[in-house]
C-alpha cells in the first residue's frame, strides 16, 4: 500500500457548499484525541437534511470516530478529549447543559454487527420509547417502526419470538427499526452491511433509499461501490482529515484532490 501523508497546510476541498438552512448537522473544526493520540484533525462538514452522506476512506482514517462525535458516543470512552463544535438544528451538542442521552434519542445509531437485545422482537422495538416515557399507542409505534424498516411483513406473526432468532439481515433491520422507534431525525450507520450476505446487503441499501424521505442518514462504509449506490454526498477522509467532500457523482467521476483520485482509483487504501 502506498504511504500517503496529508500536507501540514491541508485545506478540505469542497465541490459545493450547503446552505445553513439546508443542513441539519454542522461540524466545525472537530479535533479528537484518544489519550495522546490525535485521531481527528479539524474536521468540518455540513450534513444536509433528508440526504444520505457517506464517509469513505481506508481503515483507521477516522470515519467511525467522526461518526460517533455526531451523537456523542465517544463520550463513553474515558480517555477521549474533543474540541470544536457540533451543531444540530442550531444547538451545540457539546454544550454542558445538553443531555447526551437526549442527543442519542434524536440522533440514532446502527452498528456494524447487528446487536438486538435478548428480548422479543416487540420488546426490542419498544425498548427505547419505554425508556423515554412514551405514553402513546405502543402497538402502533412498533408496527410503524417495523414497517419503516421493511420488516413487518416478515415478523408480524412472531413478535413474541426473540430478536436473536432472526437472520443476520433481519436482525440488522430490527436494529434499524429500534433506532426509528425513538423518532430521531438523524440515523447514523457504522458499516451496517459489512457482516451481511449480498442479498441482505441489497435489502438494507434499498431501505436506506426509502428512509431518507423521512430521515437524514450518515453512513460509514468500507465499500466505495456501496457509497456510489446509496449516497447523495460523499466525504473522503484520510489520517483523521477530511480531504474532500461533495456530491457523490462528482467525487467519484471528477475528484478535485489528488489524494481522492488515488483512493478512488485504488492506488492506496
Amino acid at each position: 500500500m502506498a504511504h500517503v501523508v496529508v500536507p501540514e497546510n491541508h485545506v478540505t476541498v469542497r465541490t459545493d457548499s450547503i446552505a445553513p438552512e439546508d443542513a441539519i448537522v454542522n461540524a466545525e473544526d472537530i479535533k479528537l484525541w484518544y489519550g495522546d493520540f490525535q485521531a481527528l484533525h479539524g474536521c468540518s462538514i455540513a450534513i444536509p437534511k433528508n440526504q444520505v452522506t457517506a464517509l469513505i476512506g481506508a481503515s483507521g482514517c477516522g470515519k467511525s470516530t467522526f461518526l460517533k462525535t455526531i451523537n456523542r458516543m465517544n463520550d463513553l470512552i474515558q480517555t477521549v478529549k474533543i474540541e470544536g463544535s457540533m451543531h444540530y438544528n442550531g444547538i451545540d451538542l457539546y454544550d454542558k447543559a445538553i443531555d447526551p442521552v437526549e442527543v442519542r434519542r434524536k440522533i440514532g445509531m446502527v452498528f456494524q454487527k447487528p446487536n438486538p437485545f435478548p428480548k422479543s422482537i416487540y420488546d426490542n422495538v419498544a425498548f427505547g420509547p419505554r425508556l423515554n416515557g412514551f405514553k402513546g399507542d405502543m402497538d402502533a409505534l412498533v408496527e410503524k417502526s417495523l414497517r419503516s424498516a421493511a420488516l413487518w411483513d416478515e415478523v408480524e406473526d412472531k413478535l413474541k419470538q426473540s430478536g436473536l432468532s432472526l437472520s443476520g439481515g433481519q436482525q440488522q433491520r430490527l436494529c434499524i427499526a429500534r433506532a426509528m422507534a425513538t423518532e430521531p431525525e438523524v440515523i447514523l450507520m457504522d458499516e451496517p452491511t459489512s457482516a451481511l450476505d449480498p442479498i441482505a446487503t441489497d435489502k438494507i441499501e434499498e431501505l436506506i433509499h426509502e428512509i431518507k424521505k423521512e430521515y437524514t442518514v450518515v453512513i460509514v462504509t468500507h465499500s466505495m461501490q456501496q457509497a456510489g449506490r446509496v449516497s447523495d454526498r460523499t466525504v473522503f477522509m484520510h489520517l483523521g482529515h477530511i480531504i474532500e467532500e461533495g456530491p457523490t457523482d462528482l467525487i467519484f467521476t471528477n475528484p478535485q484532490h489528488e489524494m481522492t483520485e488515488k483512493y478512488i482509483s485504488g492506488r492506496f487504501g
